[in-house]
């Protein structure tokens, strides 16, 4: 399998970036995530829009338009040559000062990374992953907004660090007033009673293009599927629980603070969900 990166619209197998760039120094960048399938990169007008959107809110111009940018995925993907791809688009503020004003880096970086697509294993999606509801918050929305998607992801790091010290494969993180937030790099739903809840937007979320395409899909058929703020020990009633993300798709969650989710296997309306999912991305292709 072939890995390959596009730095500023130049292929190369090895890439190097200055010291001085402020992603590096203060993950001052921004960037997105995108899958193919069959080969084709999907949902990606609707990461690309992201992509900007994020640009925007910290005031980084991205210095190609979104043209250039599916040429540039396109012929990286074609030198790949992987029969299914990860692409990462970057945007970095630029080599500066070694200070924090970006007032002194003129040249944005945009770098696309193409790999193989990282492979989960199946038993992940039979039996489902544990998971921890964790004490590092999610950042404020007053902070640094998670609705940006930025390469500064340290409190999602730190979040990690003390799952994986429970036993836990991700976390689960409240914001700050201890409302349910989303995983470490997935959204969160969970099952009351037989209706689909998840965190809304207001609660300080990156809302997930595959979030979005799951709410679309539970109300195109029929599910009973609410957005709301619940404080973090609700999750511990909940009958079901998956995440969801561009390369997890809908993963299922076996058990939280090591007690069983539910009958401590994928319930019947995250197997629905998987199923649906799966279906709309065969449609692209």
């Amino acid at each position: 399998m072939t890995t390959k990166i596009n730095i500023n619209g130049e292929i190369k197998d090895e890439a190097f970036i200055s010291i001085l760039d402020h992603g590096f120094l203060f993950g001052d960048s921004v960037y997105e995530v995108i899958c193919t399938i069959h080969g084709k990169p999907y949902f990606q007008d609707e990461h690309l829009k992201r992509l900007y959107s994020s640009a925007s809110g910290i005031s980084l111009e991205i210095p190609h338009d979104q043209d250039w940018i599916k040429k540039q995925i396109q012929i990286t993907l074609d030198s790949a040559g992987n029969p299914e791809s990860y692409v990462r688009i970057i945007v970095t503020r630029g080599v500066g000062d070694l200070d924090i004003d970006p007032s002194s880096c003129f040249h944005p970086n945009l770098i696309i990374f193409v790999k193989n697509i990282p492979q989960i294993p199946d038993e992940s999606y039979e039996k489902g992953i544990p998971v921890a509801l964790v004490s590092i918050k999610r950042n404020s929305r007053d902070a640094l907004d998670p609705a940006v998607k930025t390469g500064n992801y340290l409190n999602n790091v730190l979040a990690r660090v003390e799952a994986q010290k429970a036993g836990a494969a991700d976390a689960i993180m409240v914001n700050p007033w201890g409302q349910l937030t989303e995983s470490t790099t997935s959204n969160l739903f969970f099952v009351r009673e037989g209706r689909l809840l998840t965190p809304e937007k207001g609660c300080g979320i990156l809302s997930g293009i595959t979030r979005e395409k799951i709410i679309q899909l539970a109300h195109e058929n029929g599910m009973s599927l609410e957005e709301g703020a619940w404080p973090g020990e609700e999750l511990l009633k909940a009958e079901e629980i998956f995440l969801s993300g561009t390369v997890k798709k809908v993963m299922p969650v076996s058990i939280l603070d090591n007690r069983p989710v539910g009958t401590g296997k994928p319930g019947p309306i995250t197997q629905k969900m998987m199923r649906l999912y799966s279906e709309l991305l065969e449609s692209l292709a």
